[in-house]
């Protein structure tokens, strides 16, 4: 039977039989019946409670609990509303003890006597099991105060995801709460962080499954903390509403969610490119100096940002009229000299009567008030701050149309919406009161719902009004607070991290989390947020940078905290000390040619992260995974932590310690070019790999074509006069794409694309092989020809066939297995012989 008592926490006096409170365990017991309507197969015990089973896909099924008294509904911030899977046939059996639903793929058994479900594979093998029956407490006084499930952790089951945790090393032993916070210089261990990511993929006996709770309440995650053999996911509030999605592959399993949650615009290639930040520059005169030195230098940079110092005194959609004088002409002068301008944007409206934003606020009833109806005012930059409801779709609209004068006026480029968790100073919770209401979509919440998705809804505002007002642009928006699905509307940040080398291991560690976890769109501040980098220290993050999509350098600049009000004064003073603290050329003659060298390598790598980030947004690959995710039969690649891959074809071994100057590196199965001397690599194998200071080691897998993009000093300097392959033999075929479009716009859309596939064969047993091409789309790329660079080639050849007609090769330099020859443009085969 259930366990429905109820539990007295104290009495008021003897002679009372009143209670504190009155609280209740909720748990199923015997199924009495079962029905089935459409995809959905609802079963309800004795006691009243059901178990909701929807077969999304025949790798997808939803779990929801509901208890007598709920009021359920599909609705979800976190499912992409466009997201939809043909209908999957299914079946449900009575057997024995259990009930059976089975899609092909998976069967979900379903125990009579308490609910407890088991998903297996098609060959019967068990992949997740309940360990107990689902559990809800609530009371009289607080409602709903946690719904749990409890699964088997077997030894040897292993954990990915749940967003940018900062444990030691993997999830397993550890636990973690999900709740958005505002946590300036986080430490390795400290939980919770800026976002909730409550999906985690599992890795075990080869086989991959994944666990997505829809529940935006406060969520906890228990990844056998006890040693108990047991895991866990429970809310803090809501209904238990979960998606179990299996693989078999982990990279099916985080494909499968980031379609499920949503993918990004692609972005326009700027996007992808250097970015400069600091808290801040300012006024004019400084920011047009950081530009000429970028120019100057020749250092590549596509962006500037505009930290919170260019308002009028924190007054969000403001300018400082005698810092900024003319912003758009300055703007303007950037976008000349191939500066994009990205400007922060905070959710706290200043109170101020004579500030038209908050005026207008007042007039529409658009911010957050308390139970009984006043606003919830908290400090944050302004000492007297409001905050806007984005639950409301009237209030999003509002707010998307206060970026016209910036977009359609001022000309930027895009927007960075930070302190979005929601913070709000001075107090310990660091954000609202729980009680504090929200519009919800027209169905009334508390922000102990709301919580979680409050910066995610900012960001869909920003996103919303970007589009509105550039309609025939791709937006640009970072965010820093978001839940999942937000990576529908902005890219992400990890927030305020710090200058040393941990940080540098968590940057490397957390991207890899938030990529897998749907969140593609990532990187850190470049060389740590909080303190002061050493050349090395930054010089090595810049490295590691190349390889994350976002590759923005940001610092604190002159301020002493990130999370308090600016104290002015010292603020001051340190401006009088130094006006140069992160850039490229910060730390000398030296390093600044090293530091222009790195973020060259990313611009030469440009075309193959936008192939990577496109498919990511076609199919949801994550752009960066972990090693588990190459050959997750090979338990050496599972716990490897500090290596990853970056798009499909490239293995990155960052080197993350101080005075490192070789680092070990393990090659999983098959074989891999060193890019930067064509050394070959045959897995599985672990080898010490050289590291000097001007490098970062990393490894192209054989058959692969990986096309090479001209450096300029911004994407869109001038049209391409060249596209180089790097063509890598392999003794098994393979392909590799290459998408390119017109770099900005929708045009793609309606076909201007041109997607290339390049197949690989070789004939090792006739010293021959075969490079063939297709495409689709009508796109015409500026380039007039290719340079193809054929490496490690095992034999010479004695002619290289274009479409039927030899062409002219060369070796490269001293290396005999390195051929070089020109092709145009629209080649259809090369044969080597």
């Amino acid at each position: 039977m259930a366990d429905n008592t109820s539990k007295t926490t104290s009495d008021t006096s003897e002679e009372s039989d009143r209670k504190t409170d009155v609280r209740q365990i909720r748990r199923p017991n015997e199924i009495v019946s079962h029905s089935i309507e459409g995809r959905q197969v609802t079963f309800r015990c004795e006691n009243d409670i059901q178990l909701q089973i929807t077969i999304h896909s025949p790798e997808i099924f939803q779990l929801k609990y509901i208890c007598p008294g709920d009021q359920p509904t599909d609705f979800s911030y976190a499912i992409d509303p466009d997201w939809g899977a043909p209908e999957a046939p299914f079946e449900v059996n009575e057997i024995a003890d259990y009930y059976e639903v089975s899609s092909g793929a998976i069967d979900c058994r379903i125990k009579k006597e308490n609910m407890q479900a088991t998903f297996l594979d098609n060959a019967g093998n068990t992949l997740c099991e309940d360990a107990r029956p689902y559990w809800r407490k609530e009371s009289l006084m607080e409602d709903i105060t946690e719904v749990r499930v409890t699964h088997r952790a077997p030894d040897g089951m292993q954990y990915f995801g749940l967003g940018d945790k900062v444990c030691e090393e993997d999830l397993r032993g550890e636990s973690f709460e999900n709740w958005n916070t505002d946590a300036y210089a986080y430490e390795r261990g400290d939980d919770p962080l800026y976002r909730s990511i409550p999906f985690y993929a599992s890795l075990y006996d080869e086989s991959a499954f994944g666990i997505f709770l829809d529940n935006p309440y406060r969520s906890y995650f228990d990844f056998d903390s006890d040693g108990n053999n047991t895991r866990s996911f429970s809310a803090a509030g809501g209904c238990m509403n979960y998606y179990f999605i299996y693989g078999p592959e982990l990279t099916d399993v985080s494909r499968r969610y980031t379609q499920l949650t949503g993918t990004p615009e692609l972005p326009p290639m700027w996007g992808l490119g250097y970015h400069q930040c600091r808290w801040s520059y300012y006024p004019d005169a400084r920011v047009r100096q950081l530009a000429e030195t970028f120019r100057e230098k020749e250092i590549p940079c596509d962006a500037i940002y505009l930290d919170i110092d260019y308002m009028d005194d924190y007054r969000v959609f403001t300018w400082d009229k005698e810092r900024f004088p003319d912003p758009g002409k300055l703007i303007a002068d950037l976008k000349v000299d191939g500066f994009e301008t990205i400007v922060m944007i905070d959710p706290g409206v200043k109170m101020d009567e004579t500030y038209e934003v908050y005026q207008q606020g007042i007039e529409q009833d658009v911010f957050c008030k308390r139970p009984d109806g006043e606003l919830m005012i908290g400090p944050v930059w302004p000492p007297e701050t409001v905050f806007p409801d984005y639950t409301d779709p009237e209030v999003r609209a509002w707010w998307g149309d206060l970026y016209e004068d910036l977009i359609t006026n001022k000309k930027i480029s895009g927007v960075w919406n930070d302190m979005n968790e929601p913070a709000v100073f001075q107090v310990e919770s660091k954000t609202f009161p729980e009680n504090i209401r929200h519009h919800y979509e027209g169905q009334p919440a508390s922000h102990k719902k709301a919580h979680n998705i409050y910066g995610m809804q900012m960001a869909r505002a920003s996103y919303e009004g970007i589009k509105k007002h550039n309609s025939e642009k791709r937006p640009f928006l970072l965010t820093r607070a978001n839940f999942s699905g937000g990576q529908r509307y902005a890219a992400l940040w990890t927030g305020d991290n710090i200058a040393d080398w941990d940080h540098l291991k968590l940057a490397n560690e957390q991207c890899q989390r938030l990529s897998i976890s749907g969140y593609s769109f990532v990187g850190t501040d470049i060389g740590g947020f909080i303190n002061d980098p050493s050349p090395e220290l930054f010089t090595r993050w810049l490295q590691l940078g190349v390889f994350h999509p976002l590759f923005r350098n940001h610092t604190m600049g002159y301020n002493v905290d990130g999370a308090a009000a600016v104290k002015e004064e010292e603020v001051k003073k340190k401006r009088l000390q130094s006006d140069s603290v992160q850039e490229p050329w910060t730390f000398g003659d030296r390093y600044t040619a090293i530091n222009r060298s790195v973020i060259e390598l990313r611009y030469r790598l440009l075309h193959y992260l936008y192939t990577a980030f496109y498919h990511h947004v076609q199919q949801g690959t994550p752009v960066l995974r972990p090693l588990a995710y190459v050959d997750q039969s090979d338990d050496r690649a599972a716990k490897e932590i500090d290596q990853f891959i970056f798009g499909d074809q490239i293995m990155v071994s960052p080197v993350l310690d101080k005075d490192q100057r070789e680092v070990e590196t393990y090659f999983p199965k098959g074989r891999w070019y060193d890019y930067r001397t064509h050394e070959l690599y045959e897995g599985p194998v672990s080898q010490t790999v050289e590291a000097p200071l001007e490098e970062i080691p990393f490894f192209v897998k054989e058959g692969t074509v990986l096309p090479l993009r001209e450096v300029m000093q911004y994407t869109g300097q001038r049209d391409e006069n060249q596209l180089e392959l790097n063509v890598y033999y392999g003794d098994t075929s393979a392909t590799s794409p290459l998408y390119e479009d017109a770099k900005e716009g929708y045009a793609y859309t309606e076909g201007t694309y041109r997607h290339s596939r390049f197949h690989w064969q070789a004939d090792a047993a006739n010293n021959e092989a075969t490079l063939s091409v297709d495409r689709s789309g009508s796109y015409q790329p500026s380039y007039q020809q290719v340079l193809v660079r054929l490496i490690g080639l095992p034999f010479l050849p004695d002619e290289i066939i274009v479409d039927g007609k030899a062409v002219a090769f060369q070796t490269e330099g001293d290396d005999q297995a390195l051929y070089t020859f020109t092709v145009s443009p629209d080649f259809n085969e090369i044969v080597v012989r």
